[in-house]
């Protein structure tokens, strides 16, 4: 197992995993920024100390917050696959320009998704960085299938 650390498509895969995992986990931070800047919160104990007056102005959703927390559902929904599709992609020893080409079209799709959503960009941009995203890791799984079923 030792082998695999220092394999190159190994290692692309754990650099491009690890960029878009950071930028999910930066959704956290980025949805209390807009709860914050927005005055909308969803929890009784968010807005503890405030008048009654002022809790109900601020439990409640806001459009811009709404919209940070859909795009990190998103990234829940299409990261988490990506890493452990890719990381069995990386196992059936593929070529390391075709592996890149697919990390860093996935990573770049996810970044150009979250773009799309938060500022909101018009569509088709934000369909097109997902479904890009997504074509990627079926053609991992695919390859990972193909050589797993010997086909």
């Amino acid at each position: 197992m030792a082998d695999l650390f220092e394999l190159d498509v190994f290692q692309a895969y754990a650099t491009y995993a690890t960029v878009v995992i950071l930028k999910m986990m930066l959704m956290g931070p980025l949805t209390a920024y807009f709860r914050m800047t927005r005055g909308a919160f969803s929890n009784e104990e968010d807005v503890r100390g405030k008048s009654e007056e002022q809790k109900k102005k601020l439990l409640r959703s806001h459009p811009d917050v709404e919209r940070v927390r859909r795009c990190h559902q998103n990234d829940l929904e299409n990261i988490i696959p990506f890493v452990i599709i890719g990381l069995l992609y990386s196992l059936t020893a593929p070529d390391i320009s075709t592996a890149l080409i697919y990390f860093r079209v996935f990573a770049a799709s996810r970044i150009c998704h979250t773009l799309a959503y938060i500022l909101p960009l018009p569509q088709p941009s934000r369909a097109l960085a997902w479904m890009t995203g997504m074509v990627v890791t079926f053609c991992m799984a695919f390859r990972v299938l193909t050589v797993a079923l010997h086909l």
